[in-house]
């Protein structure tokens, strides 16, 4: 089974953090298009205005024209679309939550915009809508009711199922960051929820590994649970050091046993099979020249295909023999000497 890539635009980016402006100037949206088969990736992550810039000011009509002219450049280059997400969380009308919003009619423009991106998606090709629950949550806890939340957030999917009996919805959770609190912060609840739909077979998980880590969790072992529940329809694999601000580091780079794991987990499990992509979504270093500014995706695959070796290579009958004499020191520095290539 050979491996599938992707990434998004926004990770082609300027250099932007959390205590800067941007360093380096803007790719163009073709360029982007074009450096995606040289590094080898053929799936495009996107967000709904990646696909329609200001699309809150265009009509229908205007809209699909132009998802349909950007497929069109996707498969001039080999492309296809992996996911589509509708950016909630930038639009200055849900800037309370979408879902969650104690407005009434900013809850019903949300889940609008979010019709509005699934039929952008069938334009494009794909039958995966990523929701990114990020400002569904709260700044102070007195000033949303957290069950009416959760209800609220389930009527919205709800409806979105009901909109397209095609569509599959992933959730993608993370506990903070815009928000300084999200109702819907791990695997486990984004799962959870899912359940609760109209329609749960249609409803999944999208892991981050940065955003398990700022839970506190170990992405292998969060990807692992819904593996085992049949509802991991997707990845994006990145590092993080600590509970700071999501970091979005290449991945491996700052933990490379955390990141074998979670390697380990998705090929031990057959990850990939259903057509399911490996996406990255990491940034380059803010010190990074415009020129070598793309070196952080190549660098984030080659770690994966190096540590597929790693997993491939991996003895489970000496993993079996610590294991059955309860000898974890001997497995630990057994796995820490077979990473270090002893």
């Amino acid at each position: 089974m050979t491996t599938r890539f992707s990434f998004g635009p926004w990770n082609i980016h300027e250099g932007a953090d959390p205590f800067g402006a941007p360093v380096r100037l803007s790719y163009a949206f073709q360029e982007k298009l074009a450096a995606y088969r040289e590094l080898g990736f053929e799936g495009v992550q996107l967000h709904d205005d990646d696909i329609v810039p200001d699309i809150e000011a265009k009509t229908y009509a205007e809209t699909m024209k132009r998802a349909a002219d950007v497929r069109g450049m996707l498969e001039a280059h080999g492309l296809v679309t992996e996911i589509v997400a509708p950016r909630l969380w930038d639009s200055a009308g849900t800037i309370d939550g979408g879902f969650t919003s104690n407005d009434a009619r900013e809850r019903a423009a949300a889940i609008e915009r979010s019709k509005r991106t699934i039929d952008i998606a069938r334009e494009m090709g794909t039958d995966r809508l990523v929701l990114w629950l990020a400002r569904e949550g709260t700044y102070i806890r007195e000033a949303k009711n957290p069950v009416d939340a959760v209800h609220r957030i389930v009527e919205a999917i709800d409806q979105l199922l009901a909109y397209d009996k095609h569509i599959r919805i992933l959730i993608e959770p993370k506990p903070n960051e815009p928000m300084d609190q999200a109702y819907i912060p791990t695997i486990g609840h984004a799962l959870s929820l899912a359940w609760h739909t109209s329609d749960s077979d249609r409803v999944g998980g999208l892991i981050e590994s940065a955003h398990c880590i700022l839970a506190g969790l170990d992405p292998s072992d969060e990807m692992g649970y819904a593996l085992a529940l049949g509802k991991l329809w997707s990845v994006h694999l990145n590092d993080q050091n600590g509970l700071k601000y999501d970091q979005d580091k290449s991945f491996a780079s700052d933990n490379l046993r955390r990141a074998f794991n979670q390697v380990r987990v998705l090929v031990d499990n057959g990850y990939g099979k259903n057509g399911e992509f490996v996406g990255l979504d990491v940034k380059a270093m803010r010190t990074q020249p415009r020129e070598l500014s793309f070196k952080h995706l190549a660098n984030s695959k080659k770690m994966y295909e190096l540590l597929e070796d790693k997993v491939r290579t991996y003895d489970r009958a000496k993993e079996r023999r610590f294991i059955e004499a309860r000898d974890y020191e001997g497995l630990d520095e057994y796995v820490l000497s077979h990473l270090l290539g002893r």
